[in-house]
């Protein structure tokens, strides 16, 4: 059996056609499907739909509700918590994410020994430009201050085998970053190419701040790369300050010409002062996510699933 992750937030208007396209895949490929909704906090018709689609196809639908939004990670991890195939599959429900790559990636499991196939776009068509830019210069930086290594347009949309999802569920961090995880576990694992493909309906709600910020917890989850920089900045400010003192001695003592000046002396104070609140930022980032890690916060709360409506 497969089980298919499926987290949701205002996806009214997908998840039926995304359902129907799923079960033409399950009838090709002759192998029990087991779909995992997670409701992460929707305000829309998402929760109803769930239920519906949970009465009428008790057999394969599961559905997990938040008690409020917790994001698509926690989404995640409660989907692969609460899977049971052999096999599991983390998808998108706007259809971004091709079902009809499943057989071939079902195929290459079981006759070649992967423990995961993975896919990664090749294109960003139809992707703002700015957004498209930003992407590709998060994968080149990450992959050259982290240990590890994150492909390039990788997606969440993989099958991964029993074992390997096992894996994830071991990290319980409380600030999670699938994409880094998924590549820290290790594990055999082949990644198949796709064009973007738009959404069928309804709107994204990662916006660009959102992505940025995604992006930074990335960064943060997995390089101390910012922390060795603030250092450097500090070595570097000492450093300069040794030199310019040095000087200003000799050219008050050999030339009589002490160093004056109020305009340079205010730049040079907000410099540096700027360079320390960067600095102290950098580090507080770090401290604020080893905060909530010490909370031991759950990573998500249920409110419902589909055993309360039976």
């Amino acid at each position: 059996m497969i089980s298919i992750v499926v987290p949701c937030y205002n996806e009214e208007e997908s998840i039926m056609l995304f359902y129907k396209e799923m079960e033409k895949i399950r009838k090709k490929i002759f192998v029990d499907f087991e779909y995992i909704f997670i409701n992460d906090g929707s305000k829309d018709k998402t929760l109803s739909i769930l239920r519906d689609l949970a009465k009428k196809d008790n057999d394969q639908v599961r559905y997990i509700s938040f008690s409020r939004n917790f994001g698509k990670e926690s989404a995640l991890y409660a989907g692969l918590k609460f899977s049971t195939g052999s096999y599991v599959t983390v998808m998108d429900v706007d259809l971004q994410d091709p079902p009809e790559l499943l057989p071939e990636m079902l195929r290459l499991i079981r006759e070649e020994e992967y423990d995961c196939i993975g896919t990664r776009r090749v294109s960003r068509e139809g992707e703002p430009l700015l957004r498209s830019l930003f992407a590709k210069q998060f994968y080149r930086i990450i992959n050259r201050i982290s240990d590890t290594e994150i492909v390039d347009g990788a997606r969440d949309y993989r099958l991964m085998t029993r074992q390997m999802v096992n894996a994830i569920l071991e990290i319980t961090e409380y600030n999670r970053f699938s994409k880094g995880i998924f590549s820290w576990i290790g594990f055999k694992t082949k990644y198949l190419e796709y064009k973007n493909i738009e959404r069928i309906k309804g709107e994204t709600t990662w916006s660009f701040w959102s992505l940025f910020k995604y992006s930074l917890d990335g960064i943060i989850a997995f390089s101390e790369a910012p922390l060795s920089f603030a250092a450097l900045v500090g070595i570097f400010s000492f450093l300069l300050a040794i030199i310019m003192m040095f000087v200003v001695a000799i050219r008050t003592l050999l030339f009589d010409d002490p160093t004056s000046g109020w305009t340079s002396l205010v730049v040079i104070i907000l410099g540096i002062g700027g360079l320390q609140l960067f600095c102290m930022g950098i580090i507080g980032k770090y401290l604020g996510k080893t905060y909530l890690e010490t909370k031991k916060r759950p990573i998500y709360i249920v409110k419902e699933t589909e055993n309360d409506i039976k």
